[in-house]
C-alpha cells in the first residue's frame, strides 16, 4: 500500500459515513463503497463539532482502530476531521492518509495555527481545508497561508466546496455561492478543489444536480457522505446516501475536460466570448449612466434636506424588476443578487454627493 499522493487522481471520489457511530455500521458502509471500485478514498467523522452540548460529538479514538482495519482490507486511504493538535497526534498515530479541516475549524485562526504547528514534522500527511461557514475568502485563504507557513507543500493541500451559512430562506442547507470558488481558485490555482454536495445540499434529492453543477464547473473530486442505514444515521441523516445509490451517483456524474483542441469548437466559443464581452461593455456603460443618475438624485435631496434610503421605492423597484424578469429566463436568486449589488453602489453615489 503506497503512500497517498493528491492529484495522482482526478476526479478524486472520498465517500463514507458522516461520522463512525458503531463497528458495524462503518465497516459495512465502507466494504460495500471500495467494492464498487468507484471511490478512491474512505471518510468517517471520529470527532464531531456540534452546535449543542450532549449531542452526539464522535466515538473519538476507537474510531480510528476501526478505519484502520478497514485500511487493511480494502487498501484504499483514509480521511478524517481533525479540529486541534491532538486530533492531529491521534490520527497520523492511526495511519490516517488525509486530514480535512471542517468549517467551524476555519474560522478560527488560533485553530488553524494549532493544527498547521501539529503538522511541522509530518509534512508529507495531505490537508484538505474546507470554507468557512461565513463567506469570508479571507479566511478560508488565510488557513491555506498558515499551513504552508509551517512548511506544509502546496501540492499536499487541497480544498473543499461545502457552501456557507445564509441568514435569508434557500432549499439549500448551505448555498454554494460559486463565485466565491472563483475568487479562491485565483489565490491557489495550483490546489485541487473537491466538491462537497451532502453540505450543500443538506438533502438526498438535490445531491445529484449540484454534483452535476461542481463537475460542469471543473472541480477535482467528490466528498459524499453515505450510510449503510441513512434514516438512522446520529447525525445528517437528511443528506447522506445508501453506498448503491451513492455508487450510482457517481456513475451519472458527467466530468467535462478543461478544453478541446477541435478548431470548429474554437471557433464557435470564441465568437460567443467575442458577443459576451461586447454585451458586457454595454451592461457596464448602462450601469455607469445609472449611477450618475443617482448622483443628481443625490444633489436634489441634498437641496431638499431628504435621507438617502427610501424604502418604499426600492421595494416598489424590487418587486417591478421581479415581475419583469420572470419571463427572462433569470433566477430570482441572481435578480436579487444583482439588483442588492446596484442599490449598493447607487447608496454610495448618493453618501458621497450628500457628504461632500
Amino acid at each position: 500500500m503506497g503512500k497517498f499522493v493528491l492529484g495522482e487522481k482526478r476526479p478524486l471520489i472520498i465517500a463514507g459515513p458522516c461520522a463512525a457511530e458503531t463497528y458495524e455500521q462503518t465497516v459495512n458502509t465502507a466494504l460495500e463503497l471500495a467494492k464498487s471500485g468507484k471511490v478512491d478514498v474512505i471518510r468517517a467523522g471520529v470527532w464531531k463539532p456540534r452546535t449543542n452540548p450532549g449531542t452526539f460529538e464522535g466515538i473519538g479514538e476507537p474510531a480510528l482502530g476501526w478505519l484502520e482495519e478497514i485500511k487493511e482490507k480494502t487498501g484504499l486511504p483514509l480521511a478524517v476531521e481533525v479540529a486541534n493538535r491532538s486530533h492531529v497526534q491521534l490520527a497520523l498515530k492511526h495511519n490516517i492518509d488525509i486530514l480535512w479541516i471542517g468549517a467551524r475549524t476555519t474560522v478560527s485562526p488560533f485553530a488553524i495555527q494549532e493544527i498547521a504547528e501539529a503538522l511541522r514534522d509530518n509534512k508529507d500527511v495531505t490537508v484538505l481545508v474546507k470554507n468557512p461557514m461565513t463567506p469570508d475568502i479571507g479566511l478560508w485563504a488565510g488557513a491555506v497561508n498558515r499551513l504552508i507557513n509551517e512548511g506544509i507543500p502546496r501540492e499536499n493541500i487541497g480544498l473543499i466546496h461545502r457552501g456557507f451559512s445564509y441568514f435569508g430562506h434557500t432549499k439549500y442547507r448551505n448555498p454554494p455561492m460559486w463565485h466565491m470558488i472563483f475568487e479562491m481558485r485565483a489565490r491557489f490555482p495550483e490546489m485541487m478543489m473537491i466538491c462537497d454536495p451532502s453540505h450543500i445540499c443538506g438533502c438526498r434529492p438535490l445531491l445529484q444536480g449540484i454534483a452535476q453543477q461542481a463537475a460542469d464547473l471543473c472541480f477535482d473530486g467528490m466528498m459524499i457522505e453515505s450510510h449503510n442505514s441513512p434514516d438512522k444515521a446520529w447525525s445528517d441523516s437528511a443528506q447522506q446516501v445508501v453506498p448503491q445509490d451513492c455508487i450510482t451517483m457517481i456513475d451519472n456524474i458527467m466530468w467535462r475536460t478543461k478544453s478541446a483542441d477541435d478548431p470548429e469548437f474554437n471557433d464557435e466559443l470564441n465568437l460567443c466570448r467575442q458577443q459576451i464581452d461586447q454585451i458586457d461593455a454595454e451592461l457596464f456603460e448602462l450601469l455607469s449612466q445609472r449611477m450618475k443618475t443617482a448622483d443628481k438624485i443625490g444633489h436634489i435631496k441634498k437641496a431638499s434636506n431628504v435621507a438617502i434610503l427610501q424604502t418604499n421605492r426600492w421595494g416598489e423597484v424590487c418587486r417591478r424588476m421581479l415581475n419583469m424578469t420572470r419571463s427572462m429566463g433569470l433566477s430570482e436568486e441572481f435578480v436579487n443578487s444583482v439588483l442588492e449589488a446596484i442599490h449598493v453602489e447607487s447608496i454610495n453615489h448618493q453618501n458621497e454627493v450628500m457628504n461632500k
